[in-house]
């Protein structure tokens, strides 16, 4: 039983050793490398296929907490701890460092971000401190959670700004739902921070809505 398991659990490895390009792998053979090995009822490769079912593909899995794959038969906090890592390698591939990244429109905004923020299940509320070339001084989160007047108030949102000599801000949080469109707590949120921006001194230049797929720009649109 278990030189079949070991068998079967290098399979997909095999495959890339023989000149598969690991691409054309199945997002079942990548997480049954992730995951390792079965268990005595059912060998990785059938474990792995289960976990995809039930979380709806590797979409879901990204969005699942730890203990929530943990609970999965023959997964646990290790290998659930294996799981989330791969995801976060994922993230960090994608992004693109800089040392003073240049931003110049929403969609070099939402390029910085989305590394950051994608898949995320819960709003952030991030606030780019910029020179007076429009590069970036620092990212700060704000909050976590649903944004609104209690959370995002102005000195929360221009402190770091003031203590970096900021020039300009540009504010930005994402939507978790996918939907880039703002709510009426946005905008009253984002005409707040505008009027705020003026009384310190420190423009807010956009805020930019971020999804999965796409982003908002107040600015772009005509609300600032």
């Amino acid at each position: 039983m278990s030189q079949q398991s070991s068998t079967v659990f290098l399979l997909p490895i095999q495959k890339c050793l023989a000149g598969e390009d690991i691409r054309s792998l199945s997002d079942q053979d990548l997480l049954s490398v992730i995951v390792g090995t079965g268990t005595r009822e059912s060998d990785v490769l059938s474990l792995s296929l289960g976990m995809l079912q039930r979380f709806g593909g590797l979409r879901g899995l990204a969005a699942a907490g730890i203990r929530e794959l943990a609970q999965s038969r023959g997964i646990g906090l290790t290998k659930a701890v294996r799981i989330h890592t791969a995801f976060e390698m994922g993230r960090r591939v994608i992004t693109r460092p800089s040392d003073s990244p240049h931003l110049d429109s929403p969609a070099s905004v939402w390029e910085l971000l989305l590394p950051r923020m994608a898949c995320l299940q819960r709003e952030e509320f991030r606030v780019l401190i910029l020179n007076n070339k429009n590069r970036l001084i620092k990212n700060s989160m704000i909050s976590a959670g649903t944004i609104s007047e209690a959370i995002v108030h102005p000195r929360e949102v221009f402190r770091d700004a003031i203590r970096e000599s900021g020039a300009a801000v540009i504010i930005a949080h994402n939507h978790p739902t996918g939907e880039a469109v703002p709510s009426r707590e946005d905008i009253g949120t984002t005409h707040r921070l505008v009027e705020a921006g003026k009384i310190v001194g420190i423009p807010v230049l956009d805020h930019v809505i971020i999804t999965n797929a796409s982003y908002y720009s107040f600015k772009e649109d005509g609300h600032m």
